[in-house]
């Protein structure tokens, strides 16, 4: 079967729009697709969905779930090898801003996946949701390592999404986890508190240990060498749990 799609004969047999669908495939990743039904399942989201013979909603939500991992996997091998001498925190939260659904989401729109999805609805409506194309980079990230293999993905995402983005400027760009809270607190009407629950090492190595209430209840907690960075992990844990946006 591998040899009879690297000969290009199934293409014989695709519909004209899956060769359409083909073509603009290639243009995207720089090579024919194998497995075109591949990424029509990434390009189908929730919302486009419809029910096989045995009622199953068939949607991209599990290419996604691959597409997710194979992302943050292949992200966190490059900066572990553009930044040797930074440590473990830097590292996540530089990983972070690349994988988030904002920055994905402009990604997917840039390299083309709005383009393609349109040729794909034609003339039928859909409600999109804000991170659609975020969701659909994923879903394909994950289509392309099935046709395609590992190395074939790591080259796209290194040299067709990571392009898009500005590292040094995004990873200089910090994010003040804590006034996103106290905002968050004012708006909600939540009383917010940071309480030092431990502090470990001695007078020259102190890490401490920071919990954040919301309204009494324990919501988080973060460490660090400074009582400031470690109410700044607390707060970053604490939106995560909260879902604030970031």
């Amino acid at each position: 079967m591998k040899l009879f799609q690297k000969l290009g004969f199934h293409f014989l047999f695709l519909s004209k729009k899956e060769k359409r669908l083909a073509k603009s495939i290639k243009l995207l990743i720089g090579s024919k697709p194998f497995n075109v039904s591949l990424y029509q399942l990434a390009l189908t989201p929730a919302g486009l969905a419809e029910e096989n013979a045995k009622g199953f909603r068939i949607s991209n939500e599990r290419l996604e779930f691959l597409g997710d991992a194979l992302l943050g996997m292949i992200v966190a091998e490059h900066l572990f090898q553009k930044y040797p001498f930074r440590d473990e925190g830097f590292l996540t939260e530089s990983r972070s801003k690349l994988v988030n659904r904002e920055s994905l989401n402009e990604a997917g729109i840039k390299i083309g996946l709005k383009n393609i999805l349109d040729q794909l609805l034609g003339d039928r409506n859909f409600n999109a949701n804000k991170s659609l194309y975020g969701d659909m980079l994923e879903a394909f990230v994950g289509a392309i390592y099935l046709d395609k293999g590992y190395y074939f993905t790591k080259q796209f995402v290194l040299k067709r999404i990571l392009l898009h983005f500005n590292l040094e400027e995004m990873i200089a760009a910090t994010t003040n986890y804590k006034s996103k809270i106290i905002e968050w607190s004012q708006r909600e009407n939540k009383q917010v508190e940071f309480k030092v629950i431990q502090v470990n090492g001695n007078q020259r190595f102190k890490e401490f240990v920071v919990a954040l209430e919301v309204e009494g209840n324990k919501t988080s907690q973060g460490k660090g060498s400074t009582k400031k960075k470690a109410e700044q992990e607390a707060s970053k844990n604490a939106c995560e749990t909260l879902k604030i946006p970031t």
